[in-house]
């Protein structure tokens, strides 16, 4: 395809924010509904690193899931970070877990599972009235994740 120099667009790149390992609680199992198995998973605590650091606020944070059928995980993630210096930021992402069966009842029986063993990812969302951190507001962001017997972990991109 010949493109002009008028038409022609950036390529997207990826740029590290953070890393955040989080600990989380048993899940609420609110059983079979509808639209399949619904459950929260409270995260309890935990700290991010990279570009921004600080800690995850315990009590602000959970992953609103629904399972389905095939065991693909719908998650409504929103979490509470406070960086080094004190400034708050609300994360929401919207992530899809998927793999085959047998990883996935590995990862339910709480077993370590490789993440280059299943699909883990989310558009995420911050927000900040951190005037050092406007950008945040302004950001589109990528995450990956991955299931710990004790948690999750998240790697959070800025897409440039």
């Amino acid at each position: 395809m010949n493109r002009s120099t008028h038409d022609a667009l950036p390529e997207p790149r990826l740029t590290l924010v953070y890393r955040l390992a989080a600990t989380v609680a048993a899940p609420v199992d609110l059983g079979e509904t509808a639209h399949g198995r619904r459950r929260i998973v409270a995260q309890t605590g935990g700290s991010f690193t990279g570009r921004l650091n600080g800690r995850l606020v315990p009590g602000a944070s959970a992953d609103w899931q629904l399972v389905l059928p095939d065991g693909t995980t719908l998650g409504d993630i929103r979490t509470t970070l406070e960086t080094d210096d004190g400034s708050v930021l609300w994360v929401r992402s919207r992530s899809i877990r998927h793999g085959p069966a047998e990883v996935l009842d590995r990862l339910a029986r709480g077993e370590p599972v490789d993440a280059s063993e299943y699909t883990f990812r989310a558009s995420t969302r911050i927000e900040t009235s951190a005037p050092g951190l406007d950008w945040l507001n302004k950001g589109i962001f990528l995450s990956v994740g991955g299931r710990t017997p004790q948690g999750v972990i998240y790697e959070t991109y800025l897409v440039e």
